[in-house]
This record gives C-alpha cells, sequence and structure tokens, in this order.
C-alpha cells in the first residue's frame, strides 16, 4: 500500500488532483466550522445581488441570501449525490460484470444483452423521465439513488471485460483443479485483481453523478429538500442573472463543479499510468 501511493505520489497529475479535490472536501466539510452557514436566512438590508462586503464575501443571491452559505451547502449535496450514485453504479456494474465474465456462457449473454440495452438508451433521457415522474419528496439520497441506477451500464462491461481476461488464467484453472467453488475463486482470486480497477470505476462514477445531479437541476428536476450547485445555477438562470451579466451567481459554482470534476479525472488518469504496466513510461 505504502509503495503504491508512493508511486503515485511520484505523478503530477495526481498530486494536483487530489490536492484539489481535498480542498474541496475542506471547503464542504469544514467550511461550516469557520464559516456560518444559513440557507434560509435573508439579508433584507442588504437586497437581492448585493455586491460583496464584510457580511457577504461573495454577495447575496436573487432572495438575499449570502452565496458563500449557498456555495457550501451546495458543494455539501453535489458531493453526496456523487458518492450514493458511484456506490450504487459501482456495486451493481461490478455485481453483472464480474459474474456475466467470470461465468461466460448463456448467463453472460442475457447480461450484456442487458447491459447493451442500457447503454443504447441514453442515460440522461432516462434520468430526466424519472426524475419528472417523482414530482414530490426528490430528495438528494433519492436523486443519487436514480443516477446510480442508471449510469452502471458502461461500469458493468468494462469490469466484465476484465473477468473474461481473468477466466482463462493459469491460477483460476488451478483453484478449480484444486476443488474451489466458483464465490471462492471470485473473492480470492479475481477481486483482487480487480480492486484498484474497481476503484478507478467509482472515482469517474462519483464524477458523472456531480455532473448529472448538475445537468438535472439545471433544468428544474433536482432535489426539492436543499441547495445543490446545480440548484443555484438553475436559480440563476430563472431568475435572470445569466442575461443580466450577474457572474456572481453563476461563476463560482460552475468553477467548483469544474475543478471538482477535473480533479477526479487526473486522480483517475494517473492511477490509471500506475496500475496499467502498458500505460508506464
Amino acid at each position: 500500500m505504502l509503495k503504491l501511493l508512493k508511486n503515485l505520489m511520484k505523478s503530477p497529475m495526481f498530486v494536483v488532483g487530489i490536492s484539489i479535490f481535498f480542498i474541496t472536501l475542506l471547503i464542504a466539510f469544514l467550511g461550516p466550522v469557520f464559516y456560518h452557514v444559513d440557507t434560509n436566512a435573508r439579508d433584507i438590508l442588504a437586497g437581492p445581488y448585493a455586491a460583496s462586503s464584510a457580511d457577504h464575501l461573495l454577495g447575496t443571491d436573487h432572495l438575499g441570501r449570502d452565496y458563500v452559505s449557498l456555495l457550501i451547502s451546495g458543494l455539501q449535496s453535489s458531493l453526496y449525490v456523487g458518492f450514493v450514485a458511484g456506490i450504487i453504479a459501482t456495486c451493481i456494474g461490478v455485481l453483472i460484470g464480474l459474474f456475466g465474465g467470470f461465468r461466460g456462457g448463456w448467463i453472460d449473454e442475457i447480461l450484456n444483452m442487458f447491459t447493451n440495452l442500457f447503454i443504447v438508451i441514453p442515460q440522461f433521457v432516462i434520468l430526466v423521465l424519472i426524475s419528472s415522474a417523482v414530482k414530490d419528496g426528490r430528495s438528494l439520497t433519492l436523486i443519487g439513488l436514480i443516477i446510480g441506477l442508471t449510469a452502471w451500464s458502461w461500469s458493468a462491461r468494462a469490469v466484465r471485460a476484465q473477468a473474461s481476461a481473468l477466466r482463462s488464467r493459469d491460477h483460476i484453472a488451478l483453484a478449480r483443479i484444486n476443488g474451489a467453488s466458483s464465490l471462492n475463486i471470485v473473492i480470492k482470486h479475481v477481486l483482487p485483481y480487480l480492486l484498484s480497477y474497481v476503484f478507478m470505476v467509482f472515482i469517474m462514477q462519483v464524477s458523472s453523478g456531480i455532473l448529472s445531479e448538475a445537468s438535472i437541476s439545471m433544468i428544474g428536476l433536482g432535489p426539492l429538500d436543499s441547495t445543490s450547485l446545480g440548484i443555484i445555477l438553475n436559480q440563476a438562470k430563472d431568475n435572470g442573472a445569466l442575461s443580466d451579466s450577474i457572474w456572481i451567481a453563476f461563476l463560482p459554482a460552475t468553477l467548483i463543479i469544474t475543478l471538482t470534476v477535473f480533479a477526479l479525472y487526473l486522480i483517475n488518469t494517473s492511477m490509471e499510468g500506475v496500475f496499467n504496466p502498458r500505460l508506464r513510461k
């Protein structure tokens, strides 16, 4: 583990990515410790879209709410949705891909056909239809669940390819000769080889979850019980901030989403360079 971390720290891409992502985590979880976060308080005296001041470092929104509070709360919500969606999509994709790829035969064909069906149908269309159907009670957890249930297909296909390649390895054949069950072989001889790959899949699923939440929230189908970065952008759009060039209403949220997803992409790419021998220099 220490050797792996040492190899990763040699990659400038990993250092930059993990540093940016660590900063976003600090802002999300330690921000409320150093800054009073209240997304419901309205400053009547300052008014809507007030300029930066000592009381409001980034000004206020169209309702007179402090933007820093909204951004911290929005980042927490977006990260939560991303991790919920990432865990669900990764678990489903790994289970289907691992089971189908290792077993092969008609089971693999059925699971592969099911996976291809989800790949052919655009994920965003399914996401919009399901979110539109849930008119009441669209919570952060439910949004994360919906995203996770619609985003697992590409990870299942990727894991299936890895599991199929491992199925013909000599150590797998030896384990079968020794009488090991399929479950035992998967746990002891297949999963250890795939853990690094599964972790990279999880990172990209988290990134996809954050972007998906921002996308559906931008069109008004996001969570109803809290503020997210996507909802901040939606409110800026609906209240004329874009047309009136009130950049503070949308630029910080856009920048945070971009940097967070970019950091995860850098982490994933650098880890692939370490874990995949063919990509090493």
